[in-house]
């Protein structure tokens, strides 16, 4: 396998298990259908990119026009890029989680994604317009070549830490109190409700939790690409997302991380190799991959809907379990 690409295929894993980790969270612990999830995302690779770069007023750099360009030192853009994220996410929950209900909240999410791909697209002296921003620097640039498996390789680890950073979050998450409540919410929001919990502020939370690690990962995406414009964050990107968690199993980090191996990276990479058969008109492939996306979350939804690795049960000592059909206080039904 080409050291390349075998470096490219890495790094973009790591970049989804983050990613799928963060919708997981929201998703398939909370319960919320965030389809602007890819907003966050765009969020931290733009904020990244104008915490690395110069002015656009510098040489090399007047082709394009964007606002900012401070020139920070490394990881100063990626910490920047999860703040953007968690930020964004604030007035986003306050408008969209407060008072619809869970459908409405789909959708109005879905619109909010739509309506800020629109408004970045043709608002040129925020970010460039649809032609996007290029040149970003490099993590370390200035310190090591880019161009050497040297470097790749640092790419390859850094990416690795901030993967084991989210997972240790996303687990700690999971397996505490707050995400006992958030399963509870998820599950009967009226009898969360009842308990004494407050479903508002458990999904701001988790909203503005998942949209700072998706921030994140946008700044490891847009560190490694060097460019980033509006139509690498589409709405459909997060309909990608979205099928890996149910794929590889909603509501469980290891679910997501298994997803997140399945479909972007195993599935979108198998399909892609069709482009070389030469069938049909240039765009019949490319259609034919969001086809097979289709097709295959329909096919988990209908014969496997718990995923590859199903959320796993939390029974505790003396609760009632059940068993075949029947419960019994404290041990299975015999």
């Amino acid at each position: 396998m080409n050291t390349y690409y075998a470096a490219n295929l890495l790094i973009f894993a790591g970049v989804d298990i983050i990613a799928c980790l963060a919708l997981n969270l929201q998703f398939g612990v909370s319960g919320i259908v965030n389809f602007s999830f890819i907003v966050f995302q765009a969020a931290g690779a733009y904020t990244a990119a104008i915490l690395s770069m110069p002015p656009d007023t510098a040489p090399d750099y007047t082709f394009q026009i964007y606002f900012g360009g401070y020139q920070l030192p490394f990881p100063i853009p990626w910490i920047g890029g999860a703040v953007a994220g968690g930020l964004l996410a604030l007035p986003i929950g306050l408008v969209v989680l407060r008072r619809l209900r869970a459908d409405y909240q789909a959708i109005a999410l879905l619109v909010t994604s739509i309506i800020a791909n629109t408004v970045i697209n043709n608002a040129r002296p925020w970010l460039n317009g649809a032609a996007g921003v290029a040149l970003v620097p490099q993590p370390l640039q200035e310190q090591l070549n880019a161009d050497t498996h040297t470097y790749q390789y640092l790419y390859i680890g850094l990416t690795a830490i901030c993967v084991a950073i989210v997972w240790f979050i996303a687990a700690r998450i999971v397996n505490s109190p707050y995400g006992r409540s958030l399963r509870a919410m998820r599950e009967n929001e009226v009898a969360a409700t009842a308990l004494g919990k407050n479903p508002t502020a458990l999904k701001m939370t988790i909203f503005i939790v998942g949209g700072a690690i998706a921030g994140l990962s946008g700044a490891i995406l847009v560190g490694f690409l060097t460019v980033w414009a509006p139509s690498t964050w589409l709405y459909p990107e997060t309909i990608i997302l979205f099928a890996a968690v149910i794929v590889g199993g909603r509501g469980n980090n290891v679910g997501a991380i298994l997803g997140a191996l399945l479909v972007p990276v195993g599935f979108e990479e198998v399909t892609r190799l069709l482009g070389g058969l030469n069938i049909g008109p240039p765009q019949l492939i490319p259609a034919l991959e969001w086809v097979c996306i289709g097709l295959f979350i329909l096919g988990f939804l209908w014969f496997r809907p718990r995923g590859v690795a199903p959320e796993p049960r939390h029974v505790f000592p003396g609760a009632p379990i059940r068993e075949d059909t029947r419960w019994v206080e404290g041990t299975p039904a015999s």
